[in-house]
């Protein structure tokens, strides 16, 4: 079988973000900050440093912000210019972004990720795809997405990133029922999102990195959805297909996992990246010292 290599990134972006209400009525949540950097950028450095050159963003109408982010502010920069200002972090979006395509999906209703990942199956075509939700920020010495490409190159087939929570948590997640093939590899044999309290399969929960193939596709056509209900790609979509024997893997990524889904998870890994920034980092712990409640 000749290997086929991961070029293309979907990032779903259309959601609502209302656990960030009011602040993601006005700005996309992916743009909300973590120290000085927006979500979305940690992410897409994540791809971009994996080898990823073509990104597919699946927005809501309109939505715009997130595409100015990454494009050039000429009109800024040449106030910057006048002003005899060096902005050395605008440079260094422009020098990340180089050279890598970007694709916009429209999802017209919020209809779930699994809807979002099937809009963009015309710029994906017959390849196998990384998939990314910017809810999880992932801080590692060797990108989280470069680790599943490299599982990935050896099964041709899905791989889902998983870490291992402790049982008072793992029920809030979705959930993997494994075989284990080797360490920090699985295979799964199913899914479940949320489990009841103790019901869990185990205590590996699924974190919003993805290397897809395109027969995804088939489990997300739109005759499938329930009507009514959100299409998700985990326990309707990878959990079939993994029950159906298309061969679904697991693997335990190296790294810090830093959730963004709610606001005191995001404050929580805000803090976390604060204390290790380069520059920012020793005053914001002399802050912290100071702090006396």
């Amino acid at each position: 079988m000749q290997k086929q290599v991961i070029r293309k990134a979907v990032f779903p972006i259309a959601g609502l973000a209302t656990r960030f209400l009011p602040l993601s009525k006005v700005v996309s949540k992916e743009l909300i900050p973590l120290v000085d950097k927006p979500l979305i950028h940690y992410t897409v450095k994540e791809a971009i440093n994996s080898g990823i050159k073509e990104i597919i963003f699946v927005t809501r109408p309109k939505q715009k912000d997130v595409l100015q982010y990454f494009q050039p502010d000429l009109k800024l920069e040449k106030i910057l210019a006048e002003k005899k200002k060096e902005e050395n972090d605008l440079k260094e979006i422009q020098t990340m972004v180089k050279g890598i395509n970007f694709s916009f999906a429209a999802q017209k209703e919020p209809l779930g990720d699994g809807d979002a990942v099937f809009r963009a199956k015309k710029f994906i075509g017959d390849e196998p795809f990384a998939l990314f939700f910017c809810d999880d920020v992932i801080d590692s010495e060797v990108p989280a997405l470069s680790q599943l490409i490299e599982v990935f190159n050896t099964c041709q087939r899905p791989v889902i990133a998983l870490k291992q929570l402790p049982a008072e948590k793992i029920y809030h997640y979705g959930v993997v029922n494994v075989e284990k093939i080797a360490n920090c590899f699985y295979k799964i044999k199913n899914m479940v999102e949320k489990p009841k309290e103790g019901q869990a399969p185990s205590n590996l929960a699924i974190v919003g990195r993805y290397i897809l193939t395109p027969d995804v596709f088939d489990y997300l056509k739109p005759k499938k959805k329930a009507r009514g209900h959100d299409i998700s790609i985990v326990s309707p979509t990878l959990g079939k297909m993994a029950m159906d024997g298309k061969g679904v893997y697991g693997y335990e990524f190296k790294g810090d996992w830093l959730e963004c889904g709610d606001k005191m998870r995001w404050f929580y890994s805000f803090l976390h990246l604060a204390v290790k920034h380069p520059s920012l980092g020793e005053e914001v712990k002399a802050c912290l010292k100071k702090l006396k409640y």
